[in-house]
Order: structure tokens, then sequence, then C-alpha cells
């Protein structure tokens, strides 16, 4: 893009084998700098002399093929951005929650997480290891040691931790690192298939849907909350052959609850404390159901007979939980990317796939972190527009101009592109995310300075009589120096926090880097096009006000100087 600059050719076969096996967003980005790279050939180039004392503005058309360029340029770049919700900072733990199948015992479990333990201690990174296991689910914390006593992030130890679990027969095991940001839980990536179906059919979509999501190759672990996994037994009583027998449902069952149901009758002291009498069979004669036939029961005449005798048993298969989202049927995808593929890259492949699979009558929404995410973007683009009306207002009461607001913000957009420039590339691991948009906020304040150091020294020189064109070349000239100090006096301050690291550079690198890109960029635009803007929108205003002056007292000579328009 700059050679194109620079000297005006293209070769568009050189740069077709050049992107060939590049990822789409970086084409993208690498497109919006060829479109900016255009803009800037265009209206920098055709100036044959550029500021010995005062520098002259562009030709309009000129100018105005570069503007567009550049603006035409952002949403190509904030297309092609990352996007996520915050950057994933290192907390100095990664969290493995884990289900062994529903009909494991606590003693199969308790032999499945000894094995995570010595996965997790055979790292170096390793400070301890804390467990958490209760019924169906397991919770394992893998705690690291201080940032100056290892060599790896936990970003980096997931992949490789992930792949030790994921050796562990008998659990489902998958790796995370706590939320970013307060407020969120469970996995980065929460994307519900819901429908009014039943949850045989909603099962038979959402697990076609998940092969598809794994094949694609950009989620460590990918899993479904609906699962029609868990057997179920049905112990089914004859009752006639019970009543002859003497046996009442009642009877059957209380001898049943008695064996199985694990609750207490009374309590008995020892030592002071008080303990729980619980009836129940020993576990060896409660392993399975097939057990449950075994047991005996006393008939009206005194006589034990089996259970068998009298009921049959029998099994199918049943979900381990039916969940609602919306008071609809659904079934959530839970997911964590691989290392690379952003938060706002995973949701918009399952929203494509979603579009292209799924069958009409199923919706998709958002939850946990993905939902949150989902709102914050959307109110990025409120945010911003929120911020330029503020400003816009305050300039308006401050200049008693409508007019040299938009010239002064006219050069936002423009940093807005540098900005974004920089993101669309992943300098510094930058992405569009909830710091990231608070860098492009701020740059609305931070280059708004350039254009009223130049309009205001450009309306004064107007009031002593100068013309338009005088005026706006002398205060480009003078206001030069000051404009390019600032920017650089900036960009290099924020220097250190670009190159930083340690705790919490996760988000101060990318916001130091949107910023100097911002100003940086903002600098060599807003010289090029409030020069061009301020003459050009001076003669609309002073067309306004000659035709509102003929229109309420005939023909009237133009004051000179700014006016409101």
């Amino acid at each position: 893009a700059l050679v194109y600059a620079a000297t005006g050719t293209l070769n568009l076969a050189e740069l077709a084998v050049r992107l060939d096996g590049v990822t789409a967003g970086t084409r993208t980005a690498l497109f919006a700098v060829l479109l900016v790279a255009f803009g800037i050939k265009a209206a920098v180039f055709p100036l044959s002399a550029w500021l010995p004392d005062s520098y002259p503005t562009a030709p309009a058309p000129v100018t105005a093929v570069f503007a567009l360029s550049v603006l035409g340029s952002i949403y190509f770049l904030y297309a092609g951005a990352k996007s996520e919700l915050a950057p994933q900072e290192d907390q100095g733990v990664l969290i493995a929650s884990s289900s062994a199948a529903p009909t494991s015992t606590l003693a199969q479990r308790q032999l499945y997480t000894k094995q995570i333990y010595e996965k997790f201690a055979s790292h170096p990174e390793t400070d301890h290891v804390f467990q958490l296991d209760v019924p169906g689910i397991t919770i394992a914390g893998m705690v690291l040691k201080p940032w100056d006593e290892r060599a790896k992030t936990a970003s980096q130890l997931q992949p490789a931790v992930q792949k030790d679990v994921n050796q562990i027969a008998g659990l489902k095991t998958v790796l995370f690192q706590p939320p970013p940001l307060p407020g969120a839980r469970g996995l980065p990536v929460e994307f519900v298939i819901q429908t009014t179906e039943p949850f045989e059919r909603l099962d038979q979509v959402s697990q076609k849907f998940l092969q598809a999501a794994q094949k694609s190759g950009r989620f460590i672990f990918i899993d479904s909350d609906l699962k029609f996994d868990q057997p179920q037994s049905t112990v089914v009583i004859d009752r006639e052959l019970a009543a002859q027998l003497g046996l009442s449902m009642k009877d059957v069952g209380s001898a049943r609850s008695a064996m199985v149901g694990g609750g207490y009758g009374n309590y008995f002291s020892l030592y002071d404390r008080s303990y729980k009498v619980i009836p129940q069979g020993q576990q060896v004669d409660r392993l399975n159901t097939d057990q449950l036939s075994s047991y005996y029961l006393r008939t009206a005449s005194g006589d034990s007979v089996p259970l068998s005798t009298i009921a049959h048993i029998e099994t199918k298969t049943v979900p381990e939980s039916l969940n609602h989202f919306q008071q609809q049927n659904s079934a959530t995808i839970s997911g964590v990317p691989f290392p690379g593929v952003s938060q706002g890259e995973a949701l918009a492949y399952l929203q494509d796939l979603a579009a292209r699979t799924l069958p009409a009558g199923y919706s998709v929404d958002y939850a946990g972190q993905s939902r949150q995410f989902v709102q914050e973007s959307s109110a990025l683009v409120v945010t911003f527009f929120f911020a330029l009306i503020i400003i816009y207002l305050t300039l308006a009461a401050l200049f008693e101009s409508f007019r040299d607001p938009v010239i002064i913000l006219v050069s936002v957009p423009m940093s807005i592109c540098g900005a974004l420039i920089f993101i669309s590339l992943g300098v510094g691991g930058a992405s569009l995310n909830i710091y990231t948009e608070v860098g492009l906020v701020t740059l609305i304040g931070l280059i708004s300075k350039h254009g009223v150091l130049i309009v205001q020294f450009a309306n004064a020189l107007q009031l002593e009589g100068k013309s338009k064109r005088e005026a706006i070349e002398q205060a480009a000239g003078i206001r030069l120096r000051p404009i390019l100090m600032t920017n650089v006096a900036i960009a290099i301050a924020l220097v250190p926090q670009a190159m930083g690291s340690g705790p919490g550079s996760f988000y101060r690198v990318p916001m130091a880097v949107v910023t100097i890109g911002g100003v940086l960029v903002s600098a060599v635009f807003t010289l090029l096009l409030i020069p061009v803007l301020y003459e050009k929108l001076d003669r609309v205003g002073t067309a306004l006000r000659r035709q509102v002056l003929r229109i309420e007292t005939g023909e009237h000579p133009v004051p000179p100087g700014p006016g409101p328009f």
C-alpha cells in the first residue's frame, strides 16, 4: 500500500500471490489500508509545495476523494477487526470443570480427580491445586506461581493443560480462566438454541449443530447442556399378584425406601454428640438396578419373597436436565475458543452456522459472557454518537457557530481510521473490546483540539480583515508546530504503556496502541482536510447568509468574518 501511494503502481498479480493463505480478517485490513493509501496519493502527492512558512490547501475534488477513501475504509477496518468483551487477563489460575458418566460413583470420580491433580502438579508453573467434588460435577483449580517466578502466562498454559486433561478416560473436562469482567459467569461462548418443539427433536438438531461446530477447529472445547444419557429405571409392580400375597403399594414402597432411600429414622448419642440412624442396604448390594430384584419382601403370611416375584424393572434413557430460556425449550452450546480466535469470531461463526443449518421454528440467543459481549458491542455506536453530539454542542456554544464544530470534528473519523488500522492488524494483541472502545471515545477529545487550534486562530485573522484563504493558510502554518508537538508528546508518553508487560498489561497495551495510532494518523489527516473544509464551508455559510439577508431586507452586503453558519 505504501509503495502504491509513493509510486502510483499496483501489481494485482503480485498482490494476489501475496494474499494467498492470508486470513479473511487480515485481507480486510490490508484492503482498507490500500484504500487509505489511494486517498493519501490522491490528496498529498498533487501538492507541488508543502509547508515552507504555511502550506497550501489541496484542491477540493482531490481532498474529497481522500476523505471519502478514509471514511470508506472505516467500515472494512471495523468489520475485519477481532472483537471480544475484554482481553483475557492472566489472573494466575486455571479452572477445570469435569463431568463423569451419570452412573459414576463417588469412588470412580475420586479416581479421576486424582489424575487431574497429577496433571496439574506436573507443570512447573503450578503453585498449588484445589479440588471440589460434588454430585454431577468436579471443580479443580490450578493456581499458578507469581508472574516473576514463571515464564508462561495462563493463556499459554491453557492449551497444553487442556490437552493433558483430555487424556483422562471417564471424564469430560473443560479448562477455562475466570471472566475478565465481573457480572458474567461460565465459559466465554454460550450460544443458546431455542424452540417450541419437543426436547427429543431439539436434541437431534443441537447434536448436529454441535458436530459441525467441532469440525470447524475454532474451539478447544465445546459441548451442549442437553444430553440424553441419564439411565432411568422404573419398577413396574404387578398389583394383582401383590394383592394375592397380601402386599399393598405402601408396603412395597416402604420396604424399598428403607433399603435404598437413605432417610434417617432416629438419633443416637455417642460421647455427647447426636448421630443419625440411617437404615440402608450395603453399597455392594445396591450398585446397579438389577440387584433390586433380589431384595426380599415380607408378605402378610410372614413369608419372604424377592421383589422379582411381583415386579420387573424397565430402563430407559432420559435427559440429565430440561432447560428453558425465554420460556422456550433450549439447548446451550458452551465452548472455549482456541488461542487466536476471538470471542466475536467464534460467535459470528456460530451465527452463520445457525443460519445455514437450523430448521424453521428455531431461534438463537446468548447467555453468560456472550450475552454481555453482544449487549456491550451494540452500545459502542450509541456511546460514540452521543459523545459527538455533546462535543458538537459544546463547541457550537464556544464558537457561537454551527459551522465551526463541523470543521473541527471532521478529524475525528480520521483518527478512528488510524486506530482501527492498528486494531485490524492486531498490533500488540489489540482487538475491539471494552478497553479499546474507551480509547476510541477518548480520541474524540484528544483530536478535537487540533481543529480548535486552527479554526479559532483563522477566525481571529478574518476579523482583522484577511481573506478566508489567507486566514486559514496563516493559521495552519502557525498552528502546525503545536499540533505536531502535542501529538508526538502523547505518542511518546504512551510508548512505555504500549510496550509494558506483567499484571494489567492485557488492557493497558491495547488502549495505548489505539491512542498512539489515532493521534499519529489524525495529525496528517487533520492538516490536509481542515483547511479545505474551512474555506469551502465558509463559502457555503456566506451564501446562506446572503440569501437570508436578501429575503428579509433585500440586497445587503455580507459582513466580513465568520458567522453562525
